[in-house]
């Protein structure tokens, strides 16, 4: 049984990796169409808010039972990731800063093992390093090694919050009063609504941009169709099939795995927007897959299977 929801867990890990990583193609003929990109993050987030809202609803209770997790979410997890990582990339190269995000996965082995004084697994430890390593590949982290302080501290911010989203998509998990994830979702995004609102200004948006078209792939797309596909896929089932998928593996390999997301938005953006690999880069995505094949296969010794041992050992020095 436990295996069965390891399995269904890594899969839908590695879905939600994909949607994520979808995004960016999506949003990128929409920012150059004119869009602002603080603008464009506001409509992602608040379509998400309001395409769950009915969830919200559903599940209001959960505002008076988990009031700072629904708060965490929002600010830290929804709205924090955004903001960091669009003002780093303000500052340093994009592939630099998409590589602090995804440091998240290792920061969070650091707060399981020191923080909560949780063990942590040589498989999970090892994939996040080889995860990496891959992503450094990936972004060709040497063409921008001149980089600006803020900058710098802006994407190790962006890897923080990174990092607490899969915290807090575990919390309450393994407690009697679990919380339901599509509401703590509904909740964040609404909540992560209001912090954008305030960073973005989107009463100042060329709302002209959204009934036009934008070119994906010498193709001329509806704006409206590639901001559905940015909310509904690369946001709400994208977040859903992601703290799911945390809740039937654990945070330490799920963060592992949603390095992929890196790896898929640069593949996709190779195919649909022509922005070609090089060799580095594709030896980096080789790598982060072998990152998360490794942290994947960790499996922890549970308490029950441990304790016969210690039992028989101490009946045999009796």
């Amino acid at each position: 049984m436990q295996a069965s929801g390891k399995n269904a867990g890594l899969g839908l890990a590695l879905v939600s990796a994909c949607a994520f990583g979808g995004s960016g193609v999506a949003a990128k003929p929409l920012i150059e169409a004119g869009l602002d990109p603080l603008h464009m993050v506001w409509l992602r987030v608040a379509g998400a808010a309001l395409v769950l809202s009915p969830l919200a609803w559903r599940h209001r209770d959960l505002v008076r039972r988990k009031p700072l997790l629904l708060a965490g979410f929002g600010l830290i997890a929804v709205a924090g990731v955004q903001a960091f990582y669009f003002a780093s990339l303000s500052r340093i190269p994009v592939g630099v800063a998409l590589l602090l995000e995804y440091l998240g996965p290792a920061l969070l082995l650091g707060w399981i093992r020191f923080v909560q004084r949780k063990p942590v697994t040589r498989a999970a430890a090892a994939g996040a390093a080889v995860a990496v390593v891959g992503l450094a590949c990936v972004v060709e982290i040497w063409a921008g090694l001149s980089l600006d302080p803020l900058g710098v501290l802006l994407g190790l911010a962006a890897a923080c919050c990174q990092a607490f989203y899969f915290v807090f998509a575990d919390q309450g998990a393994d407690g009697d009063d679990v919380p339901d994830p599509m509401g703590v979702i509904a909740y964040g995004m609404i909540i992560g609504t209001l912090v954008m609102t305030v960073i973005a200004r989107p009463w100042n948006m060329d709302w002209q941009v959204l009934g036009g078209d934008a070119v994906l792939s010498d193709l001329a797309v509806p704006a409206f169709a590639l901001l559905g596909w940015v909310v509904l896929v690369a946001t709400v089932f994208a977040y859903v099939t992601g703290v799911v998928s945390v809740r039937k593996l654990s945070p330490q390999v799920a963060g592992v795995v949603a390095c992929l997301e890196a790896v898929i938005a640069t593949g996709l953006a190779w195919i649909l927007l022509g922005e070609h690999l090089s060799l580095p880069q594709i030896i980096g995505g080789a790598l982060v897959l072998s990152g998360a094949f490794i942290a994947q296969s960790s499996r922890p010794t549970p308490p029950a299977a441990v304790e016969p041992a210690v039992l028989d050992l101490e009946h045999t020095r009796a």
